[in-house]
């Protein structure tokens, strides 16, 4: 990439990063209008006016350290992530892929889309996957490892998933493997602990 693009790109990022705002967040709170959840302890809610991921962000220490995701009734069909804006295309490259709920999947091919997800971070390994109960449906409760890319930070990670309806209701948290995890993951639980699926 030449100097006046990385600029181009550069600004673009900070323009955006400069939209964003944070809210404190307690009591209930509904994702998406569908899935509601109790906030025992304080949480802070990444709010960006540009973005239209289908779920909510939330962390206590700052989207570095820690990020606990919550997925409100994806439709078969949708992405679990909003398409990233291309800017600049080599000739011939194609669109980048992006993990989608389709109805009817099995709950391995359910934690692949999460294993996709996360890979665009750096390496992941799924640890862990056992059955659950999320959001009062039967589900799948998996865990991960991931050395992100760009500064080899070991994260580990946990997701909940289940599907009624033919949506898919999901949360995941991740945080640095030292200090991080261990001390946030309790707060994390306490909330999808307390999922429910609203209708």
């Amino acid at each position: 990439m030449n100097f006046l693009k990385r600029v181009a790109v550069i600004v673009f990022i900070a323009v955006l990063s400069a939209c964003t705002t944070v809210t404190k967040l307690e009591g209930e709170q509904v994702v998406h209008d569908r899935l509601a959840v109790r906030v025992p302890e304080a949480w802070n809610k990444i709010n960006d006016p540009w973005s239209a991921e289908p779920y909510d962000t939330w962390t206590q220490e700052g989207l570095p350290l820690d990020q606990l995701r919550l997925w409100g009734g994806v439709k078969s069909g949708d992405p679990l992530v909003e398409k990233p804006m291309v800017f600049f295309r080599f000739y011939g490259e194609k669109d980048p892929r992006v993990p989608t709920f389709r109805a009817g999947m099995s709950s391995e091919k359910l934690v692949n889309l999460f294993e996709q997800l996360y890979a665009n971070a750096g390496a992941v390994r799924i640890t862990k996957v056992e059955p659950t109960v999320f959001a009062g449906e039967k589900g799948v409760r998996f865990e991960f490892a991931l050395n992100r890319r760009g500064d080899d930070l070991q994260l580990r990670g946990v997701g909940w998933l289940a599907v009624k309806d033919e949506k898919l209701y999901a949360a995941t948290f991740m945080a640095p493997q030292l200090h991080f995890f261990g001390r946030i993951l309790p707060m994390a639980e306490a909330v999808v602990n307390t999922a429910r699926i609203k209708g």
